[in-house]
């Protein structure tokens, strides 16, 4: 039967282009779909007056990215186009932000723990540390504490190194409910990346890498992929009113995205699709008339809010302390997150009344926030970012194990692991997958198709 294309990827985050890109390299014919009208997925970012609005992800590390910074040197991105965020991360409490948190600095500072849970914290990163040959980003599942949520491990200490640490930490970055999510994963993502102290971001905006990897190929923007069927050795896409065949699939999708799109998938991919439960994203950007910081110590990057204390908010982004071309000279942009307990409520209201909810409670922390807030903008994502459960971690290895077919994923829940590098790395999974099954050559690096590669 003769198709339409090799392969055809459906969505342009990290996974679908990175796997688009190592399928080009070996003379496929490719095309990649995505219904938005621009690039990047989650790693999105918006233009608006001279700002440049990270939509999604903020932050990327020198460690635990190694398939991220082999992209950046193939295309060429230098290292200064990738800069360090040289302000703390900090926590709120007792009134004011402090400084240190998930750097090395937090045991002498405190970053908001009292005295007797800092004893413990150090407890804790001892325990890390010797364990630490047991942690795999690329199989979470065979490592410890698969089975323990983040709260479940964190009742071992102190109530504040759950409360004012993994509480925080996991609700601003994973958008994680710490009852449900799994310990191993966040622990083993937090052993890869290292401290806080180390990361950075793009000069140009979180999608730089995206940009520039999808002016490289054949992208089709604002055509929605409604269906695909499995037929025999190829599949079939409904785009829009058209139907597309294509050697392979490769749905580049979150997880719910991928079983509706493909609900005639095998029982040990399907169970594995349900139980990769995603959870949703909300962020508030507001466009200030100057920078805006909290009145006491160095300016932070992030401040972030205890569930404990504070029900409506996790955490203020100061975008103009991440990187200074965030926003114009003199002027201040901040991203509003919510706490991840209200953050599903927020996202069916109207954008006036989620700005207002949000920087209604951000002015407690930054009480000049009403008189600089000139502009806002609301980012939603239904699937914000993969919950990584124990009950989805029991079921990977079965799917891991599934056989070549036409139709197949990638995306950051595939390794459960939710950051732009564990889609990056699956995306280069799925194309030694799809080159396997087509008898193609395979030019994907040695350290993508290892099942034991460098954790992220």
């Amino acid at each position: 039967m003769s198709t339409d294309l090799d392969v055809a990827v459906v969505g342009t985050g990290m996974a679908g282009l990175a796997a688009a890109t190592e399928l080009s390299r070996a003379g496929l014919d490719v095309r990649v779909y995505e219904s938005a009208p621009h690039v990047g997925g989650r790693t999105a970012s918006v233009r608006v007056d001279g700002y440049t609005i990270d939509a999604g992800a903020e932050q990327l590390s020198p460690r635990g990215y190694r398939a991220t910074w082999e992209l950046l040197a193939r295309l060429g991105i230098p290292e200064h186009e990738v800069p360090l965020i040289k302000s703390p991360i900090a926590m709120w409490r007792d009134g004011r932000a402090h400084a240190g948190v998930a750097d090395p600095r937090g045991l002498l500072t405190g970053a908001g723990l009292s005295p007797l849970a800092r004893v413990d914290l150090a407890k804790f990163q001892l325990w890390l540390a010797r364990r630490r040959g047991e942690f795999d980003t690329d199989d979470p599942q065979r490592t410890p504490l698969a089975d323990t949520t983040v709260a479940e491990f964190a009742r071992r200490f102190h109530p504040d190194v759950h409360d004012y640490l993994l509480q925080p930490v996991a609700g601003t970055f994973f958008g994680w409910d710490t009852e449900r999510s799994s310990a191993a994963v966040m622990l083993s993502l937090l052993l890869a990346v290292g401290d806080a102290s180390s990361w950075r971001t793009y000069r140009g905006g979180m999608d730089t890498l995206a940009r520039r990897l999808a002016s490289r190929l054949d992208v089709r923007t604002g055509q929605e992929v409604h269906q695909v069927v499995s037929t025999g050795n190829s599949a079939r896409l409904r785009v829009g009113s058209e139907s597309i065949t294509a050697r392979a699939v490769l749905l580049c999708v979150p997880a719910p995205v991928a079983a509706r799109l493909h609900p005639g998938a095998p029982e040990a991919e399907g169970d594995f699709l349900r139980a990769c439960s995603f959870t949703p994203a909300l962020k508030v950007s507001c466009l200030l008339d100057r920078p805006l910081a909290p009145a006491a110590g160095a300016p932070p990057y992030v401040l972030l809010t205890s569930q404990a204390e504070e029900d409506v908010l996790s955490a203020i982004l100061f975008d103009h302390q991440k990187h200074p071309d965030r926003a114009p000279a003199g002027a201040g942009l901040l991203t509003l997150m919510p706490n991840p307990a209200t953050t599903a409520d927020l996202l069916g209201l109207p954008d006036e009344e989620i700005i207002a909810r949000l920087t209604g409670a951000a002015a407690r922390y930054l009480p000049d926030l009403p008189a600089a807030n000139r502009r806002n903008f609301v980012h939603r994502h239904p699937h914000g970012l993969p919950e990584a459960t124990p009950a989805a971690l029991g079921l990977r290895s079965r799917f891991m194990a599934r056989r070549l077919r036409p139709v197949d994923y990638a995306g950051d829940w595939v390794m459960l692991r939710p950051a732009s590098e564990g889609a990056v790395r699956a995306g280069a999974l799925a194309a030694s997958r799809v080159l396997s099954r087509l008898h193609a050559p395979l030019s994907i690096p040695t350290q993508a198709r290892s099942r034991r590669v460098e954790t992220a």
